[in-house]
């Protein structure tokens, strides 16, 4: 015994010698090697010097930067891919952009931006669905998937097993018996609660899961930012949802906690089904170590005739991506408006360059709404957001607090012409340190349909006003204030 209370104090003195050392090696490496927004450097150097020890341990484990890594390149797509966004790329240059709505050509630098750097194709032939309750969506996704013939492709970060994942479960079980090819992707600390037990269970019903950066030793996770928040699923390539939905009780306004929960979700018909196929199989082939770009079947579906004319654009964005595809297809979408902006977040926690282009265009006459939960379901994060939200306020921009249960959705209309929805928060952690994917709908129809949506959520929602705002106690202040300088790193 005296032997090990020996080597224990010469290991704790040598960690109080060297700790000092220790920080200044890991304070030079993320200012120096590591190109950080400052805040999340401040905020690093902070949690460091008050908290050393935890702090290095913190360091490793959510601090480690993911950022330009490429996880996801595939030799099988890039040639194609280069093709087509190539030659939209030259139409625009030779001026031959032409959408059926004369007023969306002012949107044609947006559209570039998104090919440029996000290698995103324009598909013009599309048929949206919007979906705001979960009831609608998962009796449309059910009544889709019944209709398989040859697969299914299913992407969330949340599955839970309760009452709504049972008879999803058992449908895929029979469309399996059916022949048709079921593939399930999971993000592992999103769903943290399922057990081995029911990942075995699935499996031997023929559905074939595949998970998305894999606990340590069962459930010791060291990724805790760096996560696939993406909820994607793909039909035979011809019919594809995404938006905020994910599987549990909670997204049917069954838990007691919030209440009704208010969602946004998409049904899409048309090409650009194939773009949400193609990030799907990337996910899939990084998680699992496969090759279905090497199955010619997955991508031969044509329609018999044109879906629609909703044209849009698949925005992915990630920690291995090169720009923040998302974040910066918001911004553009900021400079172009001249008239309105809605936004629905249930984080809004922006960069500086986000918030000052709101507040600029709320300072230039534009109606600039907000639509925020008015409950949290992480306290820590929606502390943050009350405090940003008094930014937008001092500038003119009128801010919403949505009351009847929990507001989940995600994304923006501008102009009443165009519309950014999916799986993005309007917050630093969904532009920069997780796996997303957005629509972007260039449509004065589905942006009309989303102006409709949330003036009718206006009439269950609190305007919060500069007097109700400045009355918020000192601790209230001082809470807000941490969590706004910790949250991009928390």
């Amino acid at each position: 015994m005296i032997g090990l209370g020996h080597f224990l104090i010469q290991t704790a003195n040598f960690w109080m010698e060297h700790l000092l050392f220790i920080n200044i090696i890991l304070s030079i490496v993320i200012v120096f090697f590591e190109r950080r927004d400052p805040k999340t450097v401040w905020a690093w150097l902070l949690v460091l010097y008050f908290i050393p020890i935890l702090g290095i341990f913190l360091y490793f484990i959510i601090g480690y930067d993911f950022h330009k890594r490429q996880m996801f390149r595939t030799k099988e797509i890039e040639d194609a891919m280069y093709s087509a966004v190539r030659g939209q790329e030259e139409s625009i240059f030779r001026d031959e952009f032409a959408p059926g709505d004369p007023r969306l050509r002012k949107f044609s630098d947006t559209v570039l931006m998104n090919l440029e750097a996000a290698d995103a194709v324009y598909t013009a032939d599309n048929d949206v669905e919007i979906y705001t309750d979960g009831k609608e969506k998962f009796r449309a996704l059910y009544q889709e998937m019944e209709q398989a013939e040859k697969f299914i492709h299913i992407q969330y970060y949340i599955i839970r097993n309760d009452e709504l994942w049972q008879p999803f479960e058992e449908l895929l079980a029979r469309k399996v018996k059916e022949g048709v090819e079921v593939r399930l992707l999971y993000d592992s600390m999103g769903c943290r609660k399922m057990r081995r037990s029911d990942w075995k269970r699935i499996r031997s019903l023929g559905i074939q899961v595949g998970e998305f950066f894999p606990a340590l030793l069962g459930s010791l996770q060291l990724r805790i930012n760096y996560r696939n928040h993406r909820k994607i699923v793909v039909i035979d390539g011809r019919t594809a949802f995404v938006g905020g939905f994910n599987i549990g009780r909670e997204y049917l306004g069954l838990d007691p906690k919030f209440g009704y929960w208010r969602d946004t979700h998409l049904r899409i018909r048309g090409s650009a089904v194939l773009a949400l196929h193609i990030r799907f199989i990337l996910d899939w082939n990084y998680a699992t170590k496969q090759n279905l770009f090497a199955r010619d079947s997955y991508f031969t579906y044509r329609p018999e005739e044109k879906p629609g004319n909703e044209a849009i654009q698949i925005i992915s964005s990630g920690p291995d991506s090169r720009w923040q595809n998302i974040r910066n297809v918001y911004l553009k979408m900021i400079s172009k408006a001249r008239k309105s902006i809605r936004i629905q977040t249930p984080y809004f926690i922006p960069d500086s360059a986000v918030l000052d282009a709101l507040r600029i265009a709320a300072m230039s006459g534009v109606d600039v709404q907000v639509m925020i939960p008015c409950k949290p379901d992480h306290p820590f994060v929606y502390w943050a957001t009350y405090s940003y939200i008094g930014d937008l306020l001092a500038a003119g921009a009128k801010c919403y607090t949505y009351d009847n249960g929990f507001l989940h959705a995600k994304g923006m209309v501008v102009d009443g012409l165009v519309s950014c929805y999916g799986t993005a928060n309007m917050d630093i952690r969904s532009f920069r340190l997780n796996f997303e994917v957005n629509a972007v709908i260039y449509s004065a129809r589905v942006a009309r349909r989303m102006e409709e949506i949330f003036r009718e959520d206006l009439k269950v929602c609190t305007q919060v006003t500069e007097y109700l705002y400045g009355r918020r106690s000192y601790l209230v202040r001082i809470k807000e204030q941490f969590s706004r300088l910790f949250s991009p790193v928390l």
